[in-house]
C-alpha cells in the first residue's frame, strides 16, 4: 500500500495537469513579468508603464486567436489576476474557456546570501496560505526561479545548496495545495564560459536540485522542470559557432545524468536567446530519438515568444490584430519545435540577451 503523502489529496489532478501541461505540440506562454520588468519592455516601444496597458497588453497576448493549439498554460504575475478583457470577462475566465491552464509566479525575488555575491530566492513565507488562494482563483500550477552564475568559482557550493533547498521547498508546498511546480534553476547564459563549462555545472545543480526534491518528499509525477539550455555564455569567444545539434545533446545528456524519468516533461526557458535560436534549439532537441528521452522536451518561453509581438504593437490599437498575428507565428513555430517537425529560415533575428536578467 502506497504511503500517504503530503500531496495525497491533489496527486491524480496533479499528475493529470502536468501532462496536459506538456501536451505534444504545446508549451507555456511565461507572461509573469514583474511590473518594473515589463515597464522596461514598454520603454522600448516608448509607451507608459501603468496598470491600463499592461491589462491591454496581455489581453492582445490571451485572445489571440488560436492560441489554445499552441499553448497549453500561462504563468501570470500576480496583478493579471484581477483583469479583465475591455468586455469585462477576466483574463483567467479567457484562458480557462480555451482549455488552457493559469499558472502563477509565486516567489518574491532573490535576494544575495550573506557573506556572497550569489543570490538565492525569497517567498517561502505564508506561501501555503497563497497557494491555497491562487487554487481558488483558478490557477493550477506556480513558478519559482533559482538564479545561479557561471564563474571561477561559481556558483558555490553554498549557493548550490540554498536555492536547491528552497525550489524543494516551494515544490512540496505546491503540490500539498493542488498546484504543479515548475522547479526552475536556472544558470544564466552570462560570462566566458564554454558549452561544456555550461554542462558541467548545470550538472552539478540540477542534481542538487533532484535530490533535494526527493528529500522533500516531492511527487515527481506532478512537476515540471523550467531548466536553462546547455549553450555558451553570451561572452564566449566563438559562440556563434556552436550549432543546435551539439547543444541539443549536450543539454538532453546534462538532464539524462539527473532528472528522473518519471517527470512527466522539460519546459525550457529561453535565456536571452534570440526569437529563432530559442526554436531551433528546442527542434535539435526533439529530433533526438525518444528512446534516448523519457520526457516530454517543450518550452515555457517568455522574450523568445513576446518580443515580435510587442514591437509590432507599439502600444497602438491599430496594431492590435498585426501584433497577435506575430505572436501566434512564434507560438507556431514553437509548438512545431516540440514535435521536430520546425524549419528554420536561418535568419537568427535580435539577441534578447539581457545581463543579470530579474522578472
Amino acid at each position: 500500500m502506497e504511503k500517504t503523502t503530503p500531496y495525497h489529496k491533489y496527486k491524480d489532478e496533479l499528475i493529470a495537469n502536468a501532462n496536459k501541461i506538456v501536451t505534444p505540440g504545446k508549451g507555456i506562454l511565461a507572461a509573469d513579468e514583474s511590473t518594473g520588468t515589463i515597464g522596461k519592455r514598454f520603454d522600448k516601444i516608448k509607451i507608459e508603464n501603468n496598470e491600463e496597458h499592461r491589462r491591454e497588453y496581455r489581453e492582445l497576448l490571451f485572445t489571440s486567436e488560436g492560441i489554445e493549439n499552441y499553448i497549453s498554460g500561462v504563468i501570470l504575475f500576480k496583478e493579471t489576476l484581477s483583469h479583465k478583457t475591455k468586455d469585462g470577462v477576466p483574463l483567467v475566465k479567457v484562458l480557462l474557456d480555451k482549455g488552457i491552464i493559469p499558472g502563477i509566479k509565486v516567489d518574491a525575488g532573490t535576494v544575495e546570501i550573506p557573506g556572497t555575491d550569489e543570490t538565492a530566492t525569497q517567498g517561502l513565507d505564508n506561501l501555503g496560505k497563497h497557494c491555497a488562494d491562487y487554487y481558488s482563483q483558478g490557477c493550477r500550477f506556480a513558478k519559482w526561479r533559482a538564479v545561479l552564475k557561471i564563474g571561477k568559482d561559481y556558483p558555490s557550493r553554498k549557493a548550490i545548496l540554498e536555492n536547491a533547498h528552497g525550489l524543494a521547498r516551494y515544490a512540496s508546498i505546491c503540490q500539498q495545495n493542488g498546484l504543479v511546480p515548475i522547479v526552475e534553476p536556472e544558470v544564466l547564459v552570462d560570462g566566458t564560459h564554454t558549452i561544456d563549462e555550461c554542462a558541467e555545472k548545470s550538472e552539478e545543480v540540477f542534481h542538487y536540485v533532484v535530490r533535494a526534491l526527493q528529500e522533500f518528499n516531492v511527487l515527481f509525477e506532478g512537476m515540471l522542470l523550467k531548466p536553462n539550455m546547455i549553450t555558451p555564455g553570451s561572452e564566449c569567444i566563438g559562440r556563434e559557432k556552436v550549432l543546435p545539434d551539439e547543444i541539443a545533446w549536450k543539454t538532453v545528456r546534462t538532464l539524462l545524468r539527473t532528472l528522473p524519468g518519471a517527470v512527466p516533461g522539460v519546459v525550457f526557458l529561453s535565456g536571452g536567446q534570440s526569437e529563432e535560436e530559442a526554436t531551433e534549439n528546442l527542434n535539435a532537441m526533439n529530433l533526438i530519438p525518444e528512446r534516448k528521452r523519457p520526457w516530454q522536451l517543450s518550452f515555457s518561453f517568455g522574450r523568445a515568444l513576446q518580443h515580435s509581438a510587442i514591437m509590432t504593437w507599439q502600444g497602438k490599437k491599430e496594431n492590435y490584430k498585426a501584433a497577435q498575428d506575430a505572436f501566434m507565428v512564434k507560438a507556431k513555430a514553437n509548438s512545431e519545435a516540440t514535435l521536430g517537425k520546425y524549419k528554420s529560415d536561418g535568419k537568427h533575428g535580435e539577441s534578447l540577451m539581457v545581463k543579470n536578467y530579474v522578472y
